[in-house]
């Protein structure tokens, strides 16, 4: 997508967003440059050893630069592996619905936490987000965690769980490069045209950094681009499917989908087993299983339901879904309107992707609810908002390019499929 091409270049000069955190970063730890920083032109705009502040920001203004700002610049206290360990530890200890997938294999986490090598460059980008964007370094700690408790519970061995660890610690280092308002942890809010246009290339930035700015193994680079793909073409940014994933990829997909399942502090671990079920061939089973094993063997954390509520409540889904599949059917079907017929293809498909689960994966039968767990419940219902949230997205995506017209239908649908 067009989007994707403004970011290869993406290191040529300092990126706002990016320099902000570090900036935001050096008030409370010591942000040095590490070796004199020039423009194109070789003007030296700053100098060895002198700690970054506002004036840097002015001077790089519009520069185009000799390197990377990011290979410029070391955070001398920053983030370490002791950090990383404290941060596992906190995580480990506290009340995060992962906590039955991570306290199993805790000790070997901790083991291989201080183990895993800090590049300079993704040292300084952690230490950003400590600093200035916490919710997205509890984030990358979880993840990291995530990772390495799948592939021990597998029987990986240590490189295997270092390298998912590293993947898990580093795949949404790109949300650094866009506007905090645009980024992930803003994921339940309705987004506008550009937000979204914003999201959906953090994947490809971060492997772009990973590739281009450190040393570390290529299949970390592939994995952080394809952690929000998903195995059926559903995903983006490049809609890959099947096999065109990589292992650590699909791993990643799963983790990410997992934790953006539990960002509610009110979500357990049944709501992102059900996220993960809830549209069969999305992720990879094996993952998949581990998860929704450890979940189905926790108690209920509420009364059973009547299985009466159960069918009212899993009919008014259907009714919501149904809605939602009429309103995109009925603008598609406009007469003289070929690119909002374009710009719907996307959202039909994921539209369904979803009609699919609902009819094959058994999570939305009241028979098959045989417990009546209002968690699991509210889980599936949940998961219906969110999943037509994201056709929400995928329709706006699509409505860059059209006249103000057809932009507007498409603006109405969007508002339609947000009701819930």
């Amino acid at each position: 997508m067009s989007t994707l091409l403004k970011f290869e270049n993406a290191f040529g000069s300092a990126n706002p967003h990016a320099l902000a955190c570090i900036l935001e970063a050096s008030e409370t730890r010591r942000i040095i440059a590490a070796t004199d920083i020039y423009d194109i032109s070789g003007m030296k705009l700053w100098a060895s050893n002198q700690p970054v502040s506002a004036s840097l920001q002015r001077k790089l203004l519009d520069r185009q630069l000799r390197k990377p700002l990011e290979s410029c610049l070391v955070a001398e206290d920053g983030v370490n592996v002791v950090t990383l360990a404290n941060a596992l530890q906190a995580l480990l200890q506290g009340p995060s619905p992962l906590a039955p997938v991570l306290r199993a294999h805790g000790a070997r986490l901790m083991k291989e936490v201080v183990h895993l090598p800090l590049h300079p460059v993704a040292q300084l980008l952690l230490t950003a987000a400590e600093s200035a964007r916490p919710e997205s370094f509890e984030h990358a700690i979880a993840a990291m965690g995530l990772t390495g408790a799948l592939v021990a519970s597998g029987g990986g061995d240590t490189a295997a769980i270092r390298l998912a660890m590293l993947a898990g610690l580093l795949h949404d280092l790109g949300e650094m490069y866009i506007a905090p308002r645009h980024g992930e942890a803003e994921a339940d809010r309705e987004l506008d045209f550009e937000s979204y246009q914003q999201l959906v290339v953090h994947p490809h930035v971060g492997s772009l950094l990973v590739s281009q700015l450190t040393d570390y193994p290529s299949a970390i680079a592939r994995a952080v681009a394809e952690h929000h793909e998903r195995l059926d073409g559903s995903g983006y940014p490049h809609a890959l499917a099947g096999d065109k994933v990589s292992p650590l990829g699909k791993l990643l997909s799963v983790v990410e989908a997992a934790l953006n399942a539990v960002r509610s502090p009110f979500s357990n671990l049944l709501r992102a087993s059900v996220a993960l079920r809830a549209v069969p061939g999305e992720f990879d089973l094996r993952w998949v299983g581990r998860i929704s094993r450890v979940a189905a063997a926790q108690p209920p954390a509420q009364p059973a339901m009547e299985h009466a509520d159960i069918a009212a409540r899993l009919d008014a889904l259907g009714e919501l879904l149904s809605a939602a599949e009429l309103d995109v059917d009925a603008l598609a079907a406009q007469p003289g309107r070929p690119g909002t017929r374009k710009a719907l293809e996307l959202p039909r498909y994921l539209l369904s992707r979803l009609r699919a689960g609902w009819n094959e994966s058994g999570l939305w039968s009241a028979s098959a609810m045989t417990s009546g767990d209002p968690a699991e419940i509210e889980a599936l219902e949940d998961e219906i908002y969110f999943r037509l949230r994201a056709v929400q997205r995928a329709t706006l995506l699509n409505a860059g390019q059209l006249p103000a017209a057809e932009k507007a239908q498409l603006a109405e649908l969007c508002e339609s499929l947000s009701m819930g």
